[in-house]
């Protein structure tokens, strides 16, 4: 691609956003670059403190459990306090949860506080992605959340690779360092990011909305649950890309390093080709989209039942990456495009939950399969969900409602593009 035709990309795919985003997209950035622990928890649990690898497993599922356990009281959060609110709470909550899981010892103690750093780390998901939808344009929502998931995986990234390093010189500089970045990012939110949830008018015909959505009204509402347990399905196949991808590999006599560069190739490619699939891919049918990526990402896995080189293994991991990277921002659209204007934040928790239960059900999921049937199975039965993940997008993605408008006061629909600058 010549360069002027990739600096016209680039410039087309970053401009007309507002200010707001792009400090909520730096706030990103800077979590993700300072996201060590998760990375070398296990490590430090077992070569540092000399505990096993069952109470290691033991610490990573109480972290996803209370990963789960805020999904719900964060979107609530979101809603009822608002955006700023809720990611303060959060931001600060993770950086002295995680600084204090550096120096605790005791078993116990450990486990608690990791269930703490998982309810922490997750409450800040439904308010990051509401604000995004409250800030941004409906037209420029999809190019917004995949900037934002650009950000995520720039971010873990570099710290996958910083983390080996910081553990080698100590583990509890990672605690530390983790800690204080994510203070950085609190400090930004309050510095750079006004509230941004939208506020009912005194006399307007929706202004008991906010009143009328509950936690109830986001489980009757049939069609976005449905929404909701297609993405738990595609969240179970790509869990498998960390849980039953290096059991299998190991299994097949491959070595810990052979994962590391078949799995790097997932990363590699969200950061390198993010920007270009986003232009693809916006303003297109998310019915097709959400139908492609599911078989993308369920055959990709399936063809790993055929891989027997890390080269190969590499190509497939290319395959399920395109789904990857088509459905995590189309998905959190149709999430947006489905929430009333002020139950964003309990329609983006429950949305948020479908991942984390996931994270719990996968490593159950493929230690169950592999052990009683083989890898093989488990590879068929990632296309046999990402299939049927397909049709239930198909059927269930008709006649969408209307794109809900940015938050009054926020919306940079009626500025120039050239005059929205990016910070």
């Amino acid at each position: 691609m010549p360069l002027a035709t990739l600096r016209r990309a680039v410039s087309e795919t970053v401009s007309g956003l507002p200010r707001a985003f792009w400090w909520l997209w730096t706030s990103t950035l800077v979590n993700r670059l300072g996201a060590f622990v998760a990375t070398f928890m296990a490590l430090y649990l077992t070569l540092d403190r000399g505990y096993s690898a069952s109470y290691a497993g033991l610490v990573a599922a109480l972290h996803g459990l209370g990963q789960v356990v805020s999904s719900l009281g964060a979107g609530v959060m979101t809603d009822r306090l608002g955006r700023r609110p809720t990611l303060l709470v959060a931001q600060v909550s993770t950086a002295v949860s995680v600084a204090l899981l550096g120096f605790v010892h005791h078993p116990v103690a450990i486990a608690a506080v990791a269930f703490l750093v998982g309810m922490a780390s997750n409450a800040s998901r439904p308010a990051v992605q509401a604000m995004m939808a409250d800030i941004v344009r409906p037209e420029d929502r999809i190019r917004a959340f995949s900037l934002n998931y650009w950000a995520i995986n720039l971010g873990f990234a570099v710290s996958s690779v910083a983390a080996g390093f910081i553990a080698g010189f100590s583990y509890l500089a990672g605690f530390l360092i983790e800690a204080g970045m994510t203070m950085v990012c609190a400090v930004v939110v309050f510095l750079k990011l006004p509230e941004s949830r939208p506020a009912s008018e005194p006399g307007a015909k929706d202004a008991p909305e906010e009143d009328a959505v509950s936690l109830g009204t986001v489980l009757r509402d049939g069609r976005f649950m449905s929404v909701v347990g297609l993405s738990f399905l595609v969240a179970l196949v790509f869990q498998q890309g960390s849980v039953g991808l290096p059991v299998a590999m190991g299994e097949a006599g491959f070595t810990p390093a052979d994962y590391g560069l078949a799995i790097a190739v997932n990363g590699v490619l969200i950061v390198v080709l993010q920007i270009p699939v986003t232009r693809f891919i916006e303003h297109r049918d998310p019915k097709a989209l959400l139908v492609v990526s599911s078989l993308l990402t369920g055959y990709g896995f399936g063809l790993t039942a055929f891989a027997g080189s890390v080269g190969v293994f590499a190509l497939t991991v290319c395959v399920w990456t395109l789904g990857e990277m088509v459905n995590a921002p189309t998905q959190t659209g149709l999430v947006v495009r489905l929430s009333p204007l002020r139950g964003r934040g309990r329609y983006q928790g429950m949305y948020t939950m479908s991942w984390s239960v996931a994270s719990l059900v996968a490593p159950l999921m493929s230690g169950f399969v592999i052990d009683g049937y083989g890898a093989e199975w488990l590879w068929g039965l990632c296309a046999v969900i990402g299939t049927g993940a397909a049709v239930g997008y198909a059927a269930l993605m008709r006649r969408l409602p209307d794109e809900q408008p940015a938050a009054p006061g926020t919306s940079p629909a009626a500025t120039p593009a050239k005059e929205v600058g990016a910070a």
